[in-house]
């Protein structure tokens, strides 16, 4: 008898110390909703940042789709498990989905990116970076807009199409200091997954059956994530894994779902190798060196939309102020997060981790807002973490941390009108024909140097074989060596 009353006793106690999940209502889907005016057309009646590729001729197609419901709120911070603060605040946002037209091109992973706001605009900054991976390898792509500033800046794009969305508050949660008026955006993002994983009468997908959700977000959207996965995806465990790009924010030690962190080297010197984590089996980090915080690719990716949609673009207007007016690095960093998506969904799934790669070589660590300081070579390019052929064959200099014409403090987000954005951007600098005929004597040396170091990296996992061979072919077409 007493040791039945010990078991039940500590069976309680257990059943007591573990939080009690928090349930998460599937949402109305509203929608596709219509956009019969052509991308750039003056009424704006069409979907805000339209895709500008052939999403057709690749067998994909693009919707957008109301989501409204009521959301909780948590109480976050730290690393623990948070709780439920409040409920029944009601939202109202949109979602766009772009994927496989023909339900056999679906991969049966859906990505889920929470938008970033940072340039008073919702950015769909991951797939800027990996769209053309994304439609080549069949994914279904989930853009949600669940912040307040960007929400607001849809409103006033078109008052008649989005004037009736709304997902703010002065709400009981968030951290320190002022109320998080997006406090609601954390359920908003369960809700879509939910939504996915058990449609109602609308269906996101149109019908297609994801076995994997995985969240995604870059910089500020990636920071939100980092909340969600400390404080409450252990509440509500609807997503399968989350891969984070380019935030320095520390991840709880045992996080419930695989976590994988992509990191620039901007990032690990500005703040990750001060909040470094070791590999687990739920978490993995990969730093790629010689890249910025944002890129080249997403340049070319978004500033068309920009200009198209808003009329001018923040990364048109921040180059002439950095002393390096080659604004982004040309580093192949998303061909590095298209492998890391192929494993992030394996993995999620139930398969193998990623392979560990190797951190970024640091001299020296320092906290923010000290830069850390990081081993480079005679070009003064990054040693240690992924290294692609354009920091080990070089011809440019990647700069991962731009420099401002004139000092103007660090404020500013990504397209910032001060140092901050040149930082953040960084920047290529091409090298003199003198160098290049001293390292690459002749075309064939040059190939068969890049053509090792990218074999290495698709050996190694950190590459896709397709862009292993794309990365060769461009070399191989190149002028380089022809002297």
């Amino acid at each position: 008898m007493r040791y039945r009353i010990g078991f039940v006793l500590a069976v309680t106690a257990c059943l007591l110390a573990v939080p009690a999940r928090a349930a998460v209502p599937v949402p109305e889907v509203i929608g596709p909703i219509a956009a019969p005016d052509a991308p750039g057309s003056p009424s704006h009646n069409y979907v805000f940042f339209a895709s500008n590729h052939d999403l057709t001729s690749r067998g994909y197609m693009e919707e957008e789709y109301f989501v409204k419901g009521t959301a909780a709120t948590y109480k976050t911070g730290g690393t623990e498990t948070g709780e439920v603060a409040s409920t029944g605040q009601i939202f109202y946002t949109r979602v766009v989905v772009r994927r496989p037209i023909n339900p056999k091109r679906f991969n049966g992973t859906a990505i889920v990116e929470w938008t970033s706001d940072s340039n008073n605009f919702h950015a769909e900054n991951v797939w800027f970076f990996g769209w053309h991976d994304m439609m080549r390898s069949g994914y279904a792509w989930v853009g949600v807009s669940p912040m307040t500033r960007g929400t607001n800046a849809l409103k006033k794009w078109n008052p008649q199409r989005y004037g009736a969305l709304s997902v703010g508050q002065a709400a009981e949660g968030g951290g320190p200091g002022a109320p998080d008026v997006d406090a609601a955006s954390f359920d908003i993002i369960s809700q879509v997954a939910q939504a996915l994983k058990t449609p109602g009468t609308v269906g996101l997908l149109g019908g297609l059956k994801p076995k994997v959700v995985l969240a995604t977000g870059e910089s500020q959207s990636a920071g939100r994530l980092v909340t969600y996965v400390n404080n409450i995806h252990p509440l509500v465990k609807v997503y399968d894994g989350f891969l984070l790009l380019t935030v320095n924010t520390p991840i709880r030690s045992d996080p419930i779902s695989p976590v994988f962190r992509v990191q620039t080297e901007y990032d690990v010197l500005a703040g990750g190798a001060a909040n470094w984590q070791p590999d687990s089996d739920k978490y993995r980090e990969w730093d790629v060196a010689g890249s910025s915080h944002v890129d080249q690719v997403l340049r070319n990716s978004r500033e068309p939309l920009e200009i198209r949609d808003l009329g001018s673009a923040v990364e048109a207007t921040l180059a002439p102020q950095c002393l390096i007016p080659q604004l982004g690095t040309r580093t192949a960093k998303s061909q590095v997060v298209a492998a890391a998506f192929a494993h992030m969904a394996r993995w999620a799934a139930g398969g193998k981790a990623p392979p560990i790669a190797p951190k970024l070589d640091l001299t020296q660590v320092n906290k923010p807002p000290v830069m850390s300081v990081a081993r480079r070579n005679e070009f003064q390019l990054a040693q240690g973490g992924i290294q692609l052929a354009s920091q080990v064959v070089p011809t440019q200099i990647n700069h991962a941390v731009g420099v401002p014409r004139a000092a103007a403090g660090a404020g500013g987000g990504e397209g910032g009108n001060s140092g901050g954005g040149c930082r953040l951007w960084g920047a290529t600098e091409d090298m003199t024909v003198v160098q290049l005929k001293t390292l690459y004597p002749t075309h064939a040396d040059y190939v068969a140097k890049v053509r090792k170091v990218t074999r290495d990296n698709v050996a190694k996992g950190f590459l896709l074989q397709v862009d292993g061979d794309d990365l060769v072919r461009a070399a191989e077409l190149s002028a380089i060596g022809d002297w």
